[in-house]
């Protein structure tokens, strides 16, 4: 109710009149008191419609005006205000005044006649229609203003207000003031109504007159004083508040505040409302050229401004708005100025940059040269009007030119003096930095790999240290030997070309022994070029290591010239040359290796070769095409799955060559079929002429077990695989390593790679194409190869020019890139001529395997390498067939002047004297030679082609019956330069050749190596009783008697002679073997499907010889009969079957055919590092171990037992015996086996072997799995001992993951897992990612980062480098060292050190390719940095400063073997590693560059 009744109470109304000292000039002064600017403020407080101005002196017109109406006082209008209360009220406002007439400057006459005094105290006022007042200027143009009357009838007045100016008045005395206003009090005073003193003008007030003013008031009944300023707003509501407190009684009393700290209200409230507008005008105008009218309607609804504008005025709103202007104006001319001036050094850079033309000119001057160059509009723009900051060019933005007025300014002519001194230093720094260069150059101190802190005290001075700081000179040292280094690994490079018959002589395999290394540091040791690389050894082991791989595996890749390779070049000259039939005809598959085209047999019994070959048939095309590397090949797959020796089973068929073969397994049983069938097919293809299917590339893949019987686990089968993959010589891929399997599981990524591998072999076998037989001799009369040197300073387009643009040159009928026909006229007749050209080490590899009739080698004159290489293969020739040495010369010139030119030619034609050879030499100056210069040499080939065919087939049969095992085991015959077919590859680290299963295989050898295949599967009996079987049906089985068929037909291959010999050495020597003629379980015809050739009836031992046609085209038989000399014992140079039939034919007398010898024997140039040859074991690190020397005092004593099956073994040659020991040897040392990790193959994952972005967010950056182990590990695990050394069980591993797989919130506390079992699990994920922890391509900056010799700067750099990594492998490195440093500082307890955390870490953050000699010699590297990673954890990851380095004692075995020289002939007992080790990879006799971790753990 109370409520109501508030809102129904009528506003009150006031009203108030204003008195104050009024009247002429005489008594007021020149100006008034100051009241119509209180009415004014008071009435319309905004600042635009506040008037200081308000005239007194009016004209008649005006005081009759209805404004003034004839009265001496204004109406103000009417006010609504809120008081203190919050209650609101209106007050009509009116001013008594005296009006002066402008006439008479007396009062005008009004109707009230009575003095200013009286009327001034009126309290009924009355005055009809008159108007609201506004200003002066309302008067006479009232209707240009609002007309609003005041109200009708008299208006009561209810209270005053005295005003009384208290600043100083012009021609007015306070004094007087105060008395006219004390008189004015005492009228006031008779009315009975309030009165509030006002003091007015107190912003000009003076103390005195404030003090007297309110000593008036205390006079007069207390008064109450309001100190007010119109002019600044300064409490004028508060004075007409406090009267209207007082005409009310109920209201409260008001509180007065002084003027001063209104004042400073007002101010703040001022400051307030300007910052912003401030504000306001900078978000609004951008650019100096806008305008006061739109940006002001812009303004207008914004509070800012509005506020602003009610306490400042429009006035001053704008002079806000022109300063902001004019500072966007200043601001952008000044950044006009800045670019100028930054864009006038590059001027002075692009046209004035000659010190000497500018060295001693002023600005001035130097401004007069610049507008004598041509581009100097191009930098300068010259104005009318100047200067530039003052004209519309400010605005020009699109003109970029500096104005030219600009270098009249005192920074343009100190940029002009900066840009000499700056080129004068420049000059200066260029001085000393090719003083430095010069001095590194010349001094004998700075060597390849001479770190910068020992050559700085050889080459600083002071004057360098003055002009340039040491990181420059630091940069040019490092690029200075990075040059030097380069150098020094080209010729390194080039002197083991030099030593070519060195390594060569010592049949170097991909695993040489600490002797052979020994030798070739020996021979090396004193060459300054090998001395030059002192300081990088392991560079210089890994060059070595590249070039023994080259010599091993020779091919285009391998190849030091690479990719200018001599065998790349000579391909694309000939395929330019001719359009082959294989080019326009693709249908052929057989004869024409189609590289567009994978045939891939598949081989698994009990359904898994369909099952996998289905899956990879959903990999491809609707077509059956496959895409590897982006190109599309045609994949044909063959799944067998019974006997092989069934046609319906056959791995070849007559329109499927297979190029490769997946054997799959996932039992015992399975992987014996895999064996079996294995054996099988290759024994078929014994003695036939294409045998490729001895060499075909084999896959031995695990699979997913469908069923677990008799008890099998998956380390056994993965075991048993890899002993048979080793046996085989083939890759082994199981599901940890490989991720392959049947069924879903298949790895898309390494059936692509198994495809890439089978691509590699068919381009190998296009380089040098298979042993050629005597009846490939229908098509041409001779083969011819032509040998070239890679990297010889002379084009291989001059040399073969002649060759290819002969009009008697045709493209070969083989389809090989390296071979064409010739058709010329020798002698009588014309003779058809396939003249192979092929690089040196790619015709190492038909040397002894191809029937060549003769060879054309080339040497540069000037290069010694050239020649060496040309010594090497010649060393190896035998010495029936002509050879034509060419020599490569630069002209009869550089003959006189070139000392090493004359002995090169000199020695040329030396070595062709001794071996009854030709020689030419061809200024290469003059390159069109013609092919009548070989006219004599093809001459002499066809002279000797008969004896060189008979020669050919001679050995060929001799070493099909041959029983030395050195045939099947020695380095050469097992390597790629006999078989040329195999896979092209970097990660060929163990011979690949296949000693069991060769062509060759006859004799005990064999069966001795099946039984150790069958003793090593470890219990494996099925396995056992295949090998066992196939080693019997070899010993015992001979063919049935056939007929010989008549000799018109010419093909006796290998096979056939291995059969006639047999029956004269199990007649000779029944020790040998004692299994009979025949099998006790019966001859088996089907073991023989396919008939021979040709099988001849065995000879008595006195008719031991051998028909071969002598000429396809004469029908010319020739009869060789294998003889010995009387004196042979082994010693002599004939062919290694010589040694076994010595016995046989002791009594031969007569020699139709002597044996041929090598050109070795008859030239003392070659071979000259033959005494190698016999001094070593056959045999790598692996099988010479320190047990050797043991076997040789065995040796000495003889042999006993079993061993003994050779008891003519002590009248053969040393090397022979060695052979035959190393073989013979029962206690093999184990190679060092991969761990397998766990397998994912039996379930799908979609957790583990995923992409790390795919189980971490950016809200958990850590990977569930890996939080929660370590969280385990450290919250039990730390002080166990060996933690991540000891592996835990692998199927409580894979059972962990399992079960956390299904589950993401697995309690591994509730589960009882133990600590290494989580712990494996952990490494687990890491090696399982697609992608290592640590980017590939972050491992190349930490290891260049590594390589700083600084220890400070180093781990800063390696910070750096971490810095760049992927926000996901970085949060995670984090963690996971965070926590290894955690276990780290256990170490007393757990017994794991950083470095023994880094050993066992580093390969799973890292995964390095130990295919490449790069990341081999790099493993100490890896190490070390992981190592530092969780030394200085708090360092690279928490901002801490660097720890100091541990002891620097080298307790651990890595420190130890890290310090082994290069080069050591001491044996090294290697231990196989623990199966919680690493993976390890391929080990070299070098010690420094095996693993550190596998040193390291050797020794454990």
């Amino acid at each position: 109710m109370m409520m109501a009744r508030k809102q129904d109470v009528r506003i009150p109304t006031y009203n108030i009149s204003v008195v104050g000292l009024s009247g002429t000039e005489k008594e007021k002064g020149q100006c008034g008191i100051g009241k119509s600017c209180l009415c004014n403020r008071f009435v319309r407080p905004s600042a635009d419609e506040f008037h200081l101005d308000h005239t007194s002196v009016l004209s008649t017109s005006d005081f009759g005006g209805r404004v003034v109406n004839n009265d001496h006082f204004l109406y103000w209008g009417e006010v609504s205000r809120s008081l203190e209360d919050c209650v609101e009220c209106k007050m009509h406002i009116v001013e008594q005044t005296e009006f002066i007439d402008d006439q008479t400057f007396q009062p005008h006459r009004s109707t009230a006649l009575q003095p200013y005094i009286k009327r001034a105290a009126a309290t009924k006022l009355a005055s009809a229609e008159k108007l609201m007042y506004f200003c002066t200027d309302q008067l006479g143009l009232e209707q240009d203003f609002e007309q609003k009357q005041m109200p009708d009838g008299k208006l009561l007045i209810d209270g005053f207000l005295l005003g009384i100016d208290v600043s100083r008045g012009m021609n007015r005395n306070f004094d007087d003031q105060l008395k006219f206003v004390s008189n004015l009090y005492n009228q006031l005073a008779k009315t009975k109504k309030p009165i509030v003193v006002v003091l007015t003008k107190c912003d000009e007030g003076v103390e005195r007159y404030i003090r007297d003013a309110h000593t008036f008031a205390l006079s007069k009944k207390n008064l109450q004083v309001v100190e007010t300023s119109a002019r600044s707003n300064v409490n004028v509501d508060l004075a007409f508040s406090t009267l209207v407190q007082l005409i009310d009684k109920s209201r409260g009393k008001t509180k007065i505040i002084p003027y001063f700290e209104a004042l400073k209200q007002q101010s703040q409230q001022i400051a307030t409302a300007k910052d912003k507008y401030e504000w306001l005008v900078s978000r609004i105008v951008k650019n100096h050229n806008e305008n006061w009218q739109s940006v002001s309607r812009k303004m207008q609804a914004s509070p800012e401004y509005q506020d602003y504008i009610y306490l400042e005025g429009t006035q001053k709103a704008k002079k806000l708005f022109l300063q902001h202007i004019h500072r966007l104006k200043h601001e952008h001319i000044e950044r006009r100025r800045k670019l100028y001036l930054a864009a006038l050094p590059l001027a002075f850079e692009a046209l004035i940059s000659n010190l000497d033309e500018i060295d001693h000119l002023s600005c001035i001057k130097a401004k007069k040269l610049l507008e004598t160059k041509p581009e100097f509009l191009k930098w300068f723009v010259v104005l009318e009007e100047t200067p530039w900051d003052a004209t519309s060019h400010i605005d020009n933005m699109e003109n970029e030119r500096i104005p030219f007025d600009l270098m009249d300014t005192v920074p343009a002519e100190q940029l002009y003096e900066a840009h000499l001194e700056k080129l004068r230093n420049e000059r200066k720094r260029a001085e000393m930095r090719r003083a430095f260069k010069e001095n590194l150059e010349t001094s004998p101190f700075i060597t390849p790999g001479k770190p910068w802190e020992e050559a700085r005290s050889f080459i600083m001075n002071e004057d360098f240290y003055q002009w340039l700081e040491e990181s420059v000179y630091m940069d040019i040292y490092g690029k200075h030997q990075k040059q030097i280094i380069d150098k020094a690994k080209e010729e390194f490079q080039e002197l083991l070309l030099e030593y070519s018959e060195l390594f060569y002589e010592l049949e170097l395999d991909a695993k040489p022994s600490k002797e052979k290394m020994g030798v070739i540091q020996d021979v090396l040791g004193e060459e300054q070029r090998f001395k030059a690389l002192q300081k990088l050894q392991a560079e210089r082991d890994a060059l070595i290591l590249k070039h023994i791989h080259f010599v091993y595996h020779p091919t285009k890749e391998t190849c030091p010239s690479c990719p200018a390779c001599v065998d790349a070049k000579i391909e694309h000259l000939v395929s330019s040359r001719f359009i082959r039939p294989s080019d326009r005809n693709q249908k052929n598959s057989l004869s024409d290796p189609n590289i567009d085209r994978i045939n891939l047999v598949i081989l698994g019994k009990d359904g898994l070769a369909r099952e996998l070959a289905n899956e990879i048939r959903a990999l491809c095309t609707n077509d059956d095409k496959y895409v590897i590397d982006g190109k599309m090949y045609e994949l044909s797959l063959r799944p067998i799955e019974g006997n092989v020796r069934l046609p319906v089973n056959s791995f070849q068929t007559p329109t499927f060559q297979p190029h490769g073969c997946l054997c799959l397994y996932n039992s015992k049983e399975s992987l014996s079929y895999v064996v079996e069938s294995i054996e099988k097919s290759r024994e078929s293809t014994l003695g036939r002429r294409e045998n490729h299917l001895v060499h075909l590339p084999l896959t031995l893949i695990l699979v997913n077990k469908r069923g677990d019987t008799s008890g099998e686990t998956l380390h056994s089968l993965i075991q048993q695989g890899q002993q048979i993959a080793s046996k085989l010589q083939c890759v082994f891929l199981d599901p940890a390593s490989a991720g392959i399997g049947y069924g879903r599981n298949i790895n898309e990524k390494q059936i692509s790679q198994v495809l890439k591998g089978l691509l590699d072999s068919k381009r190998n076998l296009n380089l040098v194409s298979s042993t050629a037989s005597i009846k490939d001799l229908a098509d041409v009369d001779l083969r011819i190869v032509m040998c070239l040197m890679c990297g010889d300073p002379f084009s291989a387009d001059d040399i073969l020019f002649p060759v290819l643009q002969s009009q008697t040159c045709k493209s070969s009928h083989c389809g090989s890139n390296n071979s064409v026909l010739l058709e010329l006229p020798i002698g009588l007749h014309k003779k058809r001529i396939e003249l192979s050209i092929l690089s040196y080490h790619s015709s190492f590899s038909i040397r002894k395997s191809r029937l060549v009739h003769g060879y054309i080698v080339f040497y540069s004159a000037k290069r010694k390498a050239s020649l060496a290489m040309l010594r090497a293969f010649l060393s190896e020739v035998q010495d029936i067939i002509p050879v034509q040495l060419v020599a490569l010369t630069d002209g009869a010139i550089d003959v006189l002047d070139n000392d090493l030119s004359r002995e090169q030619l000199t020695e040329g034609e030396e070595i062709a004297q001794d071996i009854d050879g030709r020689f030419t030499s061809i200024p290469c100056s003059q390159p069109q030679h013609k092919l009548e210069i070989f006219h004599p040499f093809f001459k002499d080939v066809v002279e000797k082609k008969n004896i060189i065919e008979a020669t050919h087939m001679y050995d060929n049969a001799a070493e099909a019956c041959s029983t030395t095992e050195e045939v099947f085991n020695s380095p050469r015959a097992g390597s790629p330069l006999c078989n040329s077919n195999l896979q092209d590859s970097e990660e060929d680290v163990e011979p690949p050749s296949y000693s069991l299963f060769r062509e060759d295989t006859s004799l005990p050898s064999l069966s001795k190596d099946h039984s150790k295949l069958s003793m090593e599967l470890e219990g494996n009996d099925g396995l056992s009783f295949i090998m066992s079987n196939f080693e019997s049906k070899l010993n015992n089985k001979v063919p049935p008697p056939v007929k010989p068929k008549p000799p018109v037909h010419f093909e006796i291959t290998k096979g056939d002679l291995s059969y006639l010999d047999q029956g004269h050495r199990d007649g000779q020597r029944k020790s040998v073997s004692s299994s009979p003629w025949l099998p006790q379980d019966g001859f088996d015809p089907s073991d023989y499907a396919e008939p021979m050739d040709a099988v001849v009836k065995p000879r008595n031992e006195e008719e031991n010889i051998y028909s071969v046609p002598h000429d396809s085209t004469q029908g010319k038989i020739i009869t060789i009969r294998n003889i010995n000399k009387a004196q042979s014992n082994g010693s002599g140079n004939g062919s290694d079957s010589e040694m076994d039939t010595s016995s046989l034919e002791r009594g031969r007398k007569v020699s139709i055919v002597s044996k041929p010898v090598l050109y070795r024997t008859r030239c003392t140039r070659l071979g000259r590092f033959a005494s190698y040859r016999t001094s070593f074991s056959v045999g790598s690190d692996d099988e010479l171990g320190p047990i050797r020397k043991k076997e040789e005092d065995q040796a000495s004593q003889g042999y006993k037992g079993d061993n003994a099956v050779i008891p003519y073994e002590t009248d053969e040659d040393p090397r022979r015996r060695n052979i035959l020991r190393s073989l013979r040897r029962n206690t093999k040392k184990p190679k060092p086996k991969s761990r397998p990790s766990i397998t994912k193959a039996t379930w799908e994952s979609n957790y583990f072997g995923v992409p790390l972005t795919t189980v971490v967010t950016p809200e958990k950056p850590i990977p569930v799995f890996i939080e929660r182990c370590i969280e385990y590990i450290e919250a039990t695990g730390l002080s166990t001992e060996g933690i991540y050394r000891v592996s835990g069980n692998k199927s409580e591993m894979e059972s962990l993951q399992r079960q956390f797989d299904q589950d993401h919130n697995l309690d591994l506390a509730e589960k009882d897992f133990t600590v290494n079992t989580v712990a494996g699990a952990m490494k687990s994920f890491f090696s399982e990612l697609p992608d290592p922890l640590v980017p590939y391509s972050m491992q190349i900056d930490l290891v260049e980062a590594h390589k700083i010799n600084d220890r400070e700067q180093k781990l800063h750099a390696l910070k750096e480098v971490l810095k760049k990594f992927p926000k996901e492998n970085h949060e995670v490195f984090k963690y996971v060292i965070s926590h290894l440093n955690k276990v780290s500082h256990n170490n007393k307890v757990n017994l794991m050190t950083s470095e023994n955390l880094s050993i066992c870490f580093w390969p799973t953050l890292m995964r390095p390719d130990f295919s490449t000699m790069d990341a081999l010699t790099a493993t100490r590297t890896y190490q070390t940095i992981i190592e530092l990673f969780i030394q200085q954890c708090p360092f690279f990851f928490y901002n801490r400063p660097i720890s100091e380095p541990p002891g620097a004692v080298p307790s651990s075995p890595s420190t130890v073997a890290s310090t082994v020289p290069f080069l050591t002939s001491t044996p090294v007992t290697s231990q196989p590693s623990p199966p919680q080790s690493p993976p390890p990879t391929p080990q070299s006799p070098m010690q420094p560059l095996l693993p550190s971790q596998l040193q390291a753990e050797h020794t454990l």
